[in-house]
């Protein structure tokens, strides 16, 4: 009598359990990859409107008071297609020391959840005008 050829029953499942849990970790490995990428695009974009926002204000020829200031802004500018995100900053200015500077922290939030921590913080420095 000949033995016939194949796998079990059993070995098939065992197979299929196997197959099941490691599609299973890839799955969850792609699915963390995707939500830190969109993380790590958020957290560079508010870091470019952080130095967009000192830049301006080093650029101004208006000295900046002390206190703090709030605004909100669209970055990227939509193109293509894509839709712009929303972003609220907010802006310390510290009189310093030496009487013609003054330190300007600023802290950018998403505008769709302001009570989040901030994604990007910076700090610089404005010479008088």
């Amino acid at each position: 009598m000949r033995r016939a050829r194949g796998f079990t029953l059993l070995e098939v499942l065992v197979a299929l359990a196997v197959l099941a849990i490691a599609l299973g970790a890839v799955i969850q490995t792609a699915g963390g990859f995707t939500r830190n990428q969109a993380y790590l695009r958020d957290r560079t974009f508010a870091d470019w409107v952080a130095h967009n926002q000192l830049v301006s204000m080093q650029l101004a020829d208006t000295w900046p008071a002390t206190g703090q200031q709030k605004g909100d802004v669209s970055f990227p500018e939509a193109a293509s297609g894509n839709t712009a995100r929303e972003w609220r900053w907010v802006v310390q200015v510290t009189q310093t020391p030496e009487q013609d500077l003054r330190r300007v922290d600023i802290e950018i939030f998403p505008l769709a959840a302001p009570d989040q921590p901030p994604l990007a913080r910076l700090s610089g420095l404005v010479r008088k005008p």
